[in-house]
């Protein structure tokens, strides 16, 4: 395979169908682009594509690696119905962007979000996902993480610099675990935009509106899909949790290790909601698994 060292990734978008028309979704390719080894890399609620990188970078060599920014976030459109911010919906949409990638060997990442779309597409009859990692999410979600997160998803916020926008953002993100301030200061480059003299949130604050509209009976028949959708699956299976998160609890995660595809579990300890995957440790982890014979 061919060496690639991009700093950084080549941007593309793909058309989508949703209720009110057409939108488009930002993909972010890193890699050989005729690689028919696709790594796919989803991220969490409020973030982006770029939030991988590090991981991207690290893994160039043997894959074509695609990090979608999904619908309502990054480079991708904002939706006009935000009632289509719904996992199923997400799930549409990687459909079209797997059309377009034809990928002939396909794995995945998902932080958080982007791991509950994972499981649903692999989940899914016919699915080309023949590896998944599964990063610090499962089919049950801690309902004080839906609490916290429901705190600061879509409140209007300014900053006049990004180092501003970094101590901000640091302030609710503390369970992503150590970083150096480089590191830091480079996963909140992508999570804003500039906005006057200043900077804005990267995504659209109507996503807040499907988030709230979420009632318990809602989250418990999701949560119950999720697990069917679980047990369907057969493909091996990569589960990371941070030792000390408030969204996947170590209960679900040891349920997760005996049922389904029997996923195979790895905690990091010093860390909560969610790995970053951007540490030297978290990277091989999910290296060793993803290139494992």
């Amino acid at each position: 395979m061919n060496d690639f060292t991009e700093q950084a990734p080549r941007l593309h978008f793909v058309q989508c169908l949703d209720s009110r028309g057409l939108h488009r979704m930002a993909y972010h390719e890193w890699g050989d682009p005729t690689n028919p080894k696709v790594l796919l890399c989803v991220h969490g609620l409020t973030r982006q594509g770029r939030d991988f990188d590090t991981l991207a970078q690290a893994m160039a060599g043997e894959y074509r690696v695609v990090c979608p920014d999904v619908v309502g976030r990054g480079e991708s459109d904002w939706l006009a119905d935000p009632m289509g911010y719904a996992i199923p919906f997400y799930v549409a949409d990687m459909v079209t962007l797997l059309a377009r990638l034809d990928a002939q060997e396909l794995h995945w990442v998902g932080t958080s979000m982007g791991g509950l779309i994972g499981l649903s597409l692999a989940s899914l009859s016919g699915s080309p996902i023949t590896r998944l990692v599964l990063n610090d999410v499962g089919p049950a979600i801690e309902p004080v993480s839906l609490q916290r997160i429901g705190q600061y998803l879509g409140q209007p916020a300014h900053w006049a610099t990004l180092d501003e926008a970094a101590d901000a953002l640091w302030a609710i993100s503390d369970g992503f675990g150590p970083h150096t301030r480089a590191q830091w200061l480079a996963l909140t480059e992508h999570q804003i935009r500039p906005d006057g003299a200043g900077f804005k949130l990267h995504y659209d604050p109507a996503i807040r509106q499907a988030f709230l509209a979420l009632t318990p009976e809602l989250v418990a028949a999701g949560e119950a899909a999720l697990w069917a959708g679980y047990d369907r699956l057969r493909c091996p299976t990569l589960l990371l949790r941070g030792a000390e998160s408030d969204l996947l609890s170590r209960a679900t995660a040891e349920a997760m290790t005996q049922r389904g595809p029997r996923a195979q579990l790895h905690e990091f300890a010093g860390v909560g909601h969610a790995p970053t995957l951007v540490a030297p440790d978290q990277v091989a982890v999910v290296r060793d698994f993803l290139l494992a014979p």
